[in-house]
């Protein structure tokens, strides 16, 4: 473990480093960014980096590049927070069989490390230039970053450090600020950014990653962020909906998906600096797959028919055993076990599903074995995997081009369209209007499955000959959207809880979030340990900041709940566990 004077190097040798060329929307690999000098560090290239660690501080890293702030180990696979609130809610695997023991408080060490001494740092040392340059739209792009950023830090770890933070020398321990205040403070940054979108400015940014310096996007954005975030709050603040409804009142936000904020990782390159989406990059290898699949949300997928599994899967084997061959104890262990009592009593599945579909189920803890060549893993949505052409053959095999799918020319998917659709199909559905809530729920499955569909052009490899056809698709929709118009009360949010967990494949932080904002879906497969401990209601704060601040110290369990979350304490609350 790095000391605190490390950190402060590193954080400052970060903030010198460029990963972007100004001149293409593209990874620069024509030189290293590990080699620029002071000189070159100008908004330009501050704003460059801000935006990639961004990306990163969501998705994580793929090989320990020093230069992106990100360093291998812990219990974690590859960091981010999007991979650990989709492990949480199965929409990933998660390979601990208790929740006490399933997250570190050394795993957060590179995200807080990211967080602080990658954006805010970058954003602080930025600013004052770019203010005196007249530089608005630099100014605005940071804001919107740091108001995402503190409050995504917030929906983690509850109270952090925020108005003292950033400021050594002068400030070696900053203290903890509330996690409502950091989020009230995160809305005054939006506003201030959409000043700056809407302001003259002395020059644009030359590489803008998301919207091309279109501003008039970058608004709906921010006011989309606003959505968000007030949903969020909506159990501590009487006046939340209200807000959003004048939000969306006012037509400024994101409503179509040629306006969706996602991040699109190129995929050209894993060299240093790595531009594969990161999941791409650990399990598209020599040696296979490195995730596994999750058992409850690939079932999910299989027994409601949805068009949109070879899109989220590549199938390395037609045959899994217990299912379609011999159960094997090398392989997969369980498939020669009785599965427990709680998974019997619940109905759920367990082990192996049929027909190649090899995952593991939530908790699953048995070691490593030999699969990394036959165990499901990313397709081509979100992380621009491989689209499933029922060709069963080993991934990231560099003498099979085909096998390389769409080379991890995928996205990060943030603030979309669809979401705010299930968003308003929430509060549709909390204050009873049923009718409301069915309209924005197939709206949102809709423009989510069309998203999908759309990345498969990125595998210029395998045979799309087996896409769904939009048949397929509206039959689908039509199915979902009329079993939830015929189901009342836990039923009905199950159905929506489900569809919300599926469609946001590839965004953890949205699912984390509604799942303790809501408790549903109650249909989740359990964990494996029938007594696994309570649902992590936030995670440990980092075993860096605990070590190095002395106004930090490290909560009880990770039973402590953020600001937003009112819902009851203990074992019952999310209704699975």
């Amino acid at each position: 473990m790095k000391n605190i004077i490390g950190y402060k190097i590193f954080g400052l040798m970060t903030s010198l480093m460029v990963l972007f060329s100004c001149e293409t929307t593209e990874l620069d690999l024509t030189q290293d960014p590990n080699f620029l000098t002071p000189d070159k560090a100008v908004p330009d290239f501050f704003l460059n980096s801000i935006q990639e660690d961004f990306a990163r501080q969501i998705d994580g890293d793929a090989n320990g590049d020093a230069g992106d702030g990100f360093v291998t180990g812990g219990f974690q696979n590859g960091d981010g927070l999007s991979p650990l609130g989709m492990e949480l809610t199965r929409v990933m695997q998660m390979r601990s069989r208790d929740y006490a023991s399933a997250y570190q408080d050394s795993d957060f060490d590179d995200e807080w490390i990211n967080a602080y001494q990658g954006i805010l740092f970058d954003i602080r040392t930025m600013t004052p230039t770019a203010e005196e340059a007249g530089l608005t739209r630099h100014l605005g792009i940071a804001q919107f970053i740091e108001a995402y950023i503190i409050s995504s830090l917030v929906d983690f770890f509850g109270d952090i450090p925020y108005t003292e933070a950033v400021r050594a020398p002068e400030i070696l321990n900053p203290v903890l600020d509330s996690g409502a205040s950091v989020y009230d403070t995160a809305f005054v940054l939006l506003d201030r950014a959409i000043v700056n979108f809407t302001n003259s400015a002395s020059a644009d940014p030359p590489t803008d990653f998301f919207y091309a310096n279109d501003y008039s996007k970058w608004v709906k954005a921010a006011n989309t962020l606003k959505l968000k975030l007030l949903l969020q709050t909506r159990l501590v603040n009487p006046g939340a909906i209200d807000e959003f409804k004048t939000i969306v009142a006012s037509g400024t936000f994101i409503q179509d998906s040629s306006d969706d904020f996602d991040w699109n990782w190129p995929g050209t390159s894993a060299a240093l600096p790595d531009n594969r989406h990161p999941r791409y990059g650990l399990n598209y290898a020599p040696t296979g797959g490195s995730d596994y699949t999750s058992n409850w949300l690939m079932n999910q997928m299989q027994i409601n028919n949805d068009p949109r599994i070879r899109y989220y899967f590549y199938r390395q084997t037609a045959q899994v055993p217990g299912q379609e061959i011999e159960p094997n104890e090398q392989t997969i262990r369980c498939s020669l076990q009785t599965a427990p009592a709680h998974y019997v009593d619940g109905g759920f599945t367990f082990c192996s599903l049929p027909n190649g579909y090899w995952g593991r189920d939530h908790g699953d803890d048995e070691g490593t074995p030999p699969d990394g060549l036959l165990r499901s893993t990313w397709g081509v949505y979100p992380v621009g995997g491989r689209f499933d052409d029922s060709s069963f053959s080993p991934v990231g095999q560099s003498s099979n081009v085909a096998s390389l799918g769409a080379g991890g020319n995928g996205i990060t998917p943030i603030l979309d369209a669809f979401m705010v659709d299930f968003w308003r199909a929430e509060i549709a559905l909390l204050e009873g209007n049923v009718s409301e809530a069915q309209i924005f729920f197939e709206a949102g499955l809709t423009k989510q499955i069309a998203k999908v569909r759309s990345l498969a052009s990125n595998d210029t490899n395998s045979d799309l000959s087996l896409e769904p056809s939009d048949s397929d698709i509206a039959n689908f929709v039509n199915g979902v959207v009329a079993s939830f118009a015929a189901a009342s009360g836990t039923d009905q949010w199950n159905i929506f809880g489900e569809n919300y967990f599926v469609s946001h494949y590839g965004n953890g932080i949205e699912v984390y979030n509604f799942y303790r904002r809501t408790g549903y879906p109650a249909t989740l497969q359990p964990n494996r340990e029938p007594n696994p401990g309570n649902f992590p209601r936030s995670m440990f704060y980092p075993n860096q900041a605990v070590n190095s601040n002395s106004n930090i110290s490290q909560k009880s369990n990770v039973e402590v709940q953020v600001f937003w979350d009112t819902n009851p304490s203990g074992p019952s609350f999310p209704m699975a566990n």
